[in-house]
């Protein structure tokens, strides 16, 4: 089998779930039915769905890594966190390539993020981008932009950097 990119980008954040002490099973998720590349189910009961920027962050003042999210990408995670099971955690994993850093969101932060962006705009989009900032010390800063208004954060939120993986697996 060819190795592909998102396979290495995703195995550092894979690694991670699987050195935890809490660990015991990972497999494919499929979701409508169909394999999903980067979507996972964790111990049975955590949905992980990934994300790798892999170009690196932005130039200028505040650099920022991007994350696209395509309507089809919003409708899956969508779809886990309707699923019927209410033990179902979801986690959006974000991984930071060149960074070297990992930011993880619960699927409810990300549907936060996507509707207050929908309603920023008066309608749906094709396509959703999530921006995460590394920021110096012990912060990811999350957010996606104010629509026609660059550089205005919407729905922003502060995530601890060291809340990977060990967030997946508390309660």
């Amino acid at each position: 089998m060819k190795i592909e990119d998102n396979h290495k980008h995703h195995g550092a954040a894979l690694t991670q779930i699987v050195e935890c002490r809490t660990f015991k099973a990972i497999n494919v998720l499929e979701i409508s039915g169909k394999h999903t590349a980067g979507a996972f189910i964790v111990n049975n009961d955590i949905a992980v769905y990934m994300k790798t920027d892999a170009v690196g962050p932005s130039k200028g003042r505040w650099p920022e890594f991007k994350f696209t999210f395509s309507a089809k990408n919003v409708r899956e995670v969508d779809e886990l966190i309707g699923r019927s099971n209410p033990q179902l955690k979801v986690f959006i994993v974000l991984v930071c390539w060149q960074a070297k850093e990992i930011c993880v969101i619960s699927g409810a932060q990300f549907d936060e993020m996507v509707v207050a962006r929908t309603n920023a705009n008066g309608g749906p989009e094709k396509n959703y981008q999530i921006l995460v900032q590394v920021l110096g010390g012990k912060w990811f800063s999350v957010y996606m932009n104010t629509p026609h208004r660059r550089g205005l954060p919407l729905a922003q939120k502060k995530i601890p950097r060291r809340d990977f993986p060990k967030r997946i697996f508390e309660a």
